[in-house]
């Protein structure tokens, strides 16, 4: 974690100032303020990568925000947020070069507070958060833990190569439209097939994350598709072929598909390209599908072995995991119509999904498709490591017989997977995503103890890659233990040192943390609060980061909840979770617990016990975690899967049909521990059922406000498929500062779901209006799209503002004066003037710095009087300030005092004028003349 540095936003200081400024000796509305911008550079004001940017001469927005990072922001899956403390303020636009970053504020931006940061991915990106880091880098701290030694060898290890040989080619085919991508998308796939392989052979599809799309000589041209004249497609899809060629060699029929297209145009919309991936794979299915029924293929095809559409393994990377996993959800649940980019019928199965260094911006993963996610423990752009959630977010969702697994790679970053990122592997640029502009780190910088090296983090990611797709394409049980808990090891990913923990499969719920589990001697925490020192972690007395802990769209949330405790001595109380109801582990052969420690620490130890509802209770046995090697620049805070027999419980004669409570016993010198879950467990893979479920994607409505009559809209809401289930349904204040929750009962056909906004057309100018939700899976429920929306556009026209002296002519020591009108009311609590301060031209002197009150301009413009200048040249770039209308008026004065003195000087003048957004003048100026009082 990157500790907030505190800094003043202009935003805040522009409204702190309205109560500041002093009244002037001119006469005007008693309810009249001026309310003024702060000059860059100026003390206390924005710092040199911020700046605000007033809103244009009439307008009811807040301004813009914009942040200028200080050198171009690599593309990548991660994406760029802008946050008040906790808050979230909204997703900035990037313009070509990456570099500046701006956002619209909708209303008036004096509830920014005063702690502004750029976030990505639990990465803070602006210049007080890098020199935070550096200084971090720098400052002595203890070593990390070293890593721990590899487990015992599996009897099965899928990284080694297979019998057969095999053969390469690539198609391109017409592209394609996609809903919500004006520009067409490439269909393009590369296809590495075994050769003499007996019989139809599984399939495993390959898509590419959000990375440039363009190169050439000079470097990449980030975010163009198609690529312009002199510039040449970065190869993305063709990344993968070292992971191709290994599976292939064991039989499977491999394609990886290029979404260059999508990445070029995701950011534009709201679920950031989920739902066209999810498209684009399924229109590659299809065609496999149709090749396979005797379809004229290309030739790469033809000379493939033939493909078993029935044993389906998707790999993404990125957004691309993001993708495929909608991908198998809308194999399953079909999403709406309007919005998908594939209408034909699912003629394929998908058996399973690879998950590497994946995005999860919806929070939602597939039901009833067993996973594995890859989580990178040097992830320099997906840095929160926030896929961990497509295994905690997987519980009680579907029949729950789906595996879902996730495998920390510690040493491994982000690029690296994939060879068309990596150094030395590609033509194109390419860079280590982790990097050490900010200094040095002890566990992920290139050379240290844990980091891999490209060729190492790629044999260890083709590994673990091949044992899912035996495992779940092909059914072989025998490199489970190498993806579920169990600790098993593969030599063939040596050195790299990799842990697993899952959820589902042949597991019972003992224990999943909520507000029900009656806990002593610890407590049940939320995980998402609203407060940084609240819920699981004190954000401000920690310095890590939790996968588990990734946020998403609302703060706080509920429904996420982790049991933690501390102990200081040996033998200190036991921290017991009593539930509900009994629970069974009957047939079940040991107990697993998902359990995290703070990094770097060492010798957590505790013995488990159990207590059936007549009060008999076993020690099960004692078990030791130890901390992940981390520091505050990565995310190492993630449990680990520890198990303990149940003999002991048999022998002591407690009923495992009926268990009551779960107890950890401290019996080290110290400890911090969150409990995320405990399972009953059996080895085996069971087979997946498939859930009949309710399937809920939100959307979007765009109104007119009118001008007349009362109206009621709702945030499009569509249930769709079979059976009933439970959602969370998140809906922020309009304020903004708080969320409210409900658990919502969804069927197809119900309106159980139900966000509206209430409208009064009038014909005066205001700003627009919405109403959002949010959705996520609780129990028997699928989620497709989980952001909804209702706009009311304001339909009525801009007011004129026009400007009028009060007092334009006065003797030094008086103020000048003019008169802002409005030509009509408006509907809306902020409308604001920027109103600059124009050089004087024709000859006239110019009213100066040292002409006008001292104390009026140090508030106004945080300037002194020396050395004297041109009043428009307070600061060198511009000087302007911001008048806000005040509520319902029409009217309101802005004066400039003035100051006597002793010298003899001639008549000097001041220019004013109203500015657009981009500080160009709206009309024509205005003068004020300035006498010698001598």
């Amino acid at each position: 974690m990157i500790r907030v540095t505190r800094i003043v936003t202009a935003a805040a200081a522009v409204l702190a100032l309205a109560a500041a400024t002093p009244g002037t000796a001119t006469a005007r509305p008693p309810d009249a303020r001026t309310v003024t911008a702060p000059a860059p550079g100026a003390p206390g004001a924005l710092p040199p990568d911020w700046r605000w940017i007033p809103p244009a001469a009439g307008s009811a927005g807040g301004g813009r925000l914009v942040w200028t990072a200080p050198e171009p922001v690599p593309v990548g899956d991660a994406r760029i947020a802008f946050f008040a403390g906790e808050r979230l303020l909204g997703h900035p636009r990037a313009d070509a070069a990456q570099r500046e970053f701006t956002l619209e504020l909708g209303e008036s931006p004096g509830g920014l507070g005063n702690d502004l940061r750029v976030m990505a991915a639990g990465r803070r990106l602006d210049a007080a958060g890098r020199a935070a880091a550096a200084a971090e880098a720098r400052r002595q701290s203890p070593p990390p833990a070293p890593p721990a030694a590899p487990g015992p060898v599996n009897s099965v290890d899928p990284g080694l190569p297979g019998p057969y040989r095999t053969v390469s080619g690539e198609y391109t085919l017409s592209s394609v439209r996609l809903p919500g991508h004006p520009t067409a998308v490439e269909m393009r796939g590369t296809v590495v097939s075994p050769v003499g392989a007996p019989g139809k052979r599984p399939v495993v599809l390959f898509l590419h994350g959000r990375h440039a799309t363009c190169y050439n000589a000079k470097g990449a041209a980030p975010l163009v598709w198609p690529c312009p004249r002199g510039t040449r497609p970065i190869p993305s899809h063709r990344g993968y072929l070292h992971t191709q060629k290994l599976l292939a060699s064991q039989g499977h029929v491999t394609v990886s598909i290029s979404a260059n297209g999508i990445n070029a145009q995701d950011n534009d919309t709201m679920d950031l390209g989920a739902q066209a991936r999810s498209s684009l794979v399924r229109l590659h299915l299809a065609r496999w599908a149709a090749w396979s029924r005797g379809g004229t293929a290309p030739d790469a095809v033809r000379r493939a072995a033939p493909a078993d559409l029935s044993r389906v393994l998707l790999v993404g990377h990125s957004r691309g995991g993001e993708g495929v996993n909608r991908a198998a959800l809308d194999s399953l649940h079909r999403p709406p119509a309007a919005e998908d980019g594939y209408h034909g019928p699912v003629s394929w199965t998908i058996r399973g999904t690879v998950l590497i260094g994946p995005t999860i911006f919806g929070q939602n993963p597939a039901p009833d498709v067993p996973s594995l996610t890859l989580l990178p423990g040097c992830d320099g752009d997906v840095s929160n490591l926030q896929g961990q959630i497509y295994v905690d977010g997987a519980r009680g969702s579907g029949s729950v017989t789906a595996l879902h697994s996730a495998a920390y790679l510690m040493g491994a970053n982000h690029n690296y997977f994939n060879s068309e990122w990596t150094p030395g592997q590609t033509r194109a640029p390419a860079e280590d995503d982790f990097g050490s502009i900010d200094g040095p780190d002890r566990v992920c910088s290139p050379g240290a103890a844990p980091r891999l090296t490209a060729t190492q983090q790629q044999k260890a990611g083709n590994t673990y890659i091949a044992a899912a797709a035996r495992l779940f394409a092909g059914g072989d049980d025998r490199v489970r233990p190498l993806l579920d808990g169990s600790g098993r090891s593969a030599p063939s990913a040596a050195p790299a040192r990799v842990f697993t923990h899952a959820v589902g499969g042949h597991r019972t719920p003992v224990v999943v943390p909520d507000p029900s589990v009656a806990v002593t001697g610890g407590a049940v925490c939320l995980q998402i609060p609203a407060e940084r020192t609240s819920g699981c972690q004190d954000r401000d007395t920690t310095d890590w980061d939790s996968a588990h802990f990734a946020r998403w769209k609302v703060t706080p949330e509920e429904g996420r909840y982790a049991v933690t405790a501390r102990w200081s001595k040996p033998w200190a109380p036991p921290l017991r979770m009593t539930v509900p109801d009994p629970v069974s582990v009957a047939g079940s052969e040991a107990l697993a617990l998902r359990i995290a420690v703070p990094p770097n620490t060492r010798d957590n130890r505790m013995d488990v016990a159990v207590t059936d509802t007549s009060g008999r209770r076993a020690v099960l046995g004692g078990v030791r975690i130890d901390g992940l090697p981390g520091t505050g620049r990565i995310t190492a805070h993630w449990a680990r899967e520890v198990r303990v027999p149940l003999t002991a419980a048999n022998t002591a004669g407690v009923d495992l049909r009926n268990i009551r409570a779960l107890e950890l016993v401290p019996r080290s010198m110290r400890g911090q521990i969150w409990l995320m879950d405990a399972w009953g467990w059996r080895p085996g893979t069971p087979a997946v059922k498939i859930s009949e479920l309710p399937r809920v994607d939100l959307g979007m409505l765009t109104v007119q406000e009118g001008d007349s009559g009362v109206r009621t809209y709702r945030v499009p809401v569509t249930v769709s498929g079979k059976g009933s289930g439970q959602v969370r349904l998140f809906v922020p204040t309009p304020d903004g500062e708080q969320v409210v929750s409900e658990l919502v009962t969804v069927a197809p056909g119900t309106a159980a779901v139900d966000v509206s906004i209430t409208v009064e057309g009038n014909t005066r100018y205001g700003n627009d209006q919405s109403r959002t939700a949010y959705v996520k899976a609780v129990r028997n429920a699928a989620v497709g799209s989980d952001r909804g929306r209702v706009l009311v556009e304001n339909d009525d026209p801009m007011p004129t503002i026009s400007i009028v002296p009060v007092t334009d002519s006065v003797t030094e020591g008086a103020a000048l004066t003019w008169r802002l009108s409005l030509s009509e009311p408006v509907d809306t609590g902020y409308f604001a003037a920027n109103i600059g301060i124009a050089p004087v031209t024709g000859g006239s002197p110019e009213l100066s710095t040292r002409d006008v009150d001292p104390a009026w301009l140090g508030e106004q413009f945080w300037a002194s009087p020396s050395p004297e200048r041109p009043l428009s040249k307070t600061w060198p770039a511009y000087t302007s300030f911001v008048a806000e209308f005040p509520v319902g008026g029409t009217e309101m004065d802005i004066t400039v005092p003035t100051v006597a003195d002793t010298e003899r000087e001639p008549v000097e003048t001041v220019a004013l004028a109203l500015l657009d957004e981009d500080g160009n003048g709206t009309g024509p100026e205005v003068r004020g003349t300035v006498r010698d009082a001598s």
